[in-house]
């Protein structure tokens, strides 16, 4: 018999489906969801499909992977991504039956779709290099593999994009009967472009690391001079590719995407609007409210306040906005002083790119009443606005992340807290606001809660 194991984070939409495809397959006794501290409901729609759910102890892929096959009860694993829906019928056939046949140890899956960026720019050539007897596998970054879990208990993960070429690697060294199989057609989420360069980064470090602890597989200055110019061409690709996103915009999220201010829904849900009124007239100081105000929220749970973020309503036709501008060749970002718990949740329901927010800490499913501060919120020598604790320093961040001039930003808030924004960014937009101050700093004011006037500055 075969235990399935999933890692997960934040797939909610596909991880109930993926369940049901390996509950479908006879040989299948057991499905492991190694839950990697979601933000949403993946966890509980994964227990409610029937799986096994283990809640990370800690965040990323190898740590998920290695708890998944100490918690399993067979000898052969299969590792599927949760983000795949549909799978092709018989994955997971195709993936196990060498093994059962006792022809391989471990078997990586491919399928019908073009390598991604990584593997043709830096896995492959590296691979060719340093361990030429893996070179010809066609995606060795595949996450879809099976093998025998005598061999997976010698691995040692990495924790990052490395940890599936890591596997591939360490089990050809460890003499293990290897072999890539054809799986059928996939509709694979691509990285986006601006997560490529920590990827090549993370995949080059694994590989390089696998090989500098062979005793006859030293870097010699040949392959080194190799190396920089396998990382020289994926940087070139990198830069030429994110110089199409040059135009941007920010949006507040409180009482401008959101209807209503997210903490005040919670205090009339929870019933301390007193006490959030009282820190509100007695603390002037943003970053100790900010933190006073989390105190509030300490033992709530991540499904309590998803179930108040859930029930709030959205300004008029912010979808089909976003849509459009994303459309229209621009990057679609949130940036608030809320949680990013709720603001990943309002990303994903409006189909914006990223969002920048405070860290609200949990533990064991709770919230401790933390909130960790992102240090681009606060000013440094190359701040544009003066300010220690400002949104322009997180968009000043965000403008670098991205490749993004900041006069092709429009920002787009609603009160006191973004003016400073409003005034930097290329154009200003005041939304619904009451603040006289913003609205005479802003390019553009708009009065209705409808994000349809935005469309005008594209």
């Amino acid at each position: 018999m075969l235990t399935v194991v999933i890692p997960a984070l934040n797939e909610e939409k596909t991880i109930g489906q993926v369940i049901n495809f390996c509950q479908a397959d006879p040989d299948v006794s057991e499905i492991i969801v190694v839950d990697d501290s979601s933000e949403d409901k993946t966890a509980s729609i994964a227990a409610h499909a029937g799986a096994k759910v283990i809640i990370s102890a800690s965040r990323g892929k190898g740590i998920s992977m290695r708890e998944g096959i100490d918690g399993s009860t067979n000898e052969i694993i299969v590792f599927l991504d949760a983000d795949i829906d549909p799978y092709p019928e018989n994955s997971i056939k195709e993936l196990t039956v060498p093994i059962v046949n006792s022809e391989a140890d471990f078997v990586k899956g491919a399928f019908a779709r073009n390598a991604g960026r990584v593997t043709e720019l830096v896995a492959k050539p590296l691979l060719t290099i340093l361990f030429p007897g893996l070179s010809h596998f066609s995606q060795p970054l595949s996450g879809m593999i099976a093998g025998k879990k005598t061999f997976f208990q010698k691995i040692e993960f990495f924790n990052d994009y490395g940890v599936d070429i890591g596997i591939l690697i360490d089990m050809y060294l460890m003499k293990a009967r290897v072999k890539e199989v054809n799986i059928g057609y996939i509709e694979n989420k691509s990285k986006p472009w601006e997560a490529l360069g920590k990827m090549s980064r993370e995949v080059s470090r694994a590989i390089i690391t696998k090989a500098q602890g062979q005793e006859n597989n030293a870097l010699s200055v040949e392959s080194a001079n190799s190396l920089e110019v396998i990382q020289r061409e994926m940087n070139n690709v990198l830069r030429e590719n994110l110089s199409v996103y040059n135009k941007m915009i920010v949006l507040d999220m409180d009482e401008t995407i959101l209807k209503k201010r997210f903490i005040n829904e919670c205090a009339e849900s929870f019933g301390f609007m007193p006490q959030l009124e009282e820190l509100r007239f007695r603390e002037k100081d943003p970053i100790i409210l900010t933190k006073r105000i989390g105190l509030l929220l300490k033992n709530r749970t991540m499904d309590e306040l998803l179930h108040v973020i859930s029930n709030m309503e959205m300004a008029d036709n912010i979808k089909e906005v976003v849509q459009t501008f994303r459309q229209k060749g621009y990057l679609v970002g949130i940036i608030s002083h809320s949680y990013t718990l709720i603001a990943n949740y309002v990303k994903q329901q409006i189909g914006a790119d990223f969002s920048v927010a405070h860290q609200l800490e949990f533990f064991e499913g709770k919230a401790t009443g933390e909130v960790n501060l992102p240090s681009y919120f606060f000013g440094s020598p190359d701040s544009i606005c003066g300010h220690s604790f400002c949104k322009t320093n997180a968009l000043q961040h965000v403008c670098e992340k991205y490749n993004v001039a900041m006069k092709n930003c429009i920002a787009v808030g609603d009160n006191k807290d973004d003016r400073c924004i409003i005034a930097y960014a290329g154009k200003g937009v005041a939304f619904c606001t009451s603040d006289e101050l913003l609205e005479k700093i802003a390019h553009k004011s708009i009065k209705e809660r409808n994000f349809e006037p935005l469309l005008a500055l594209a």
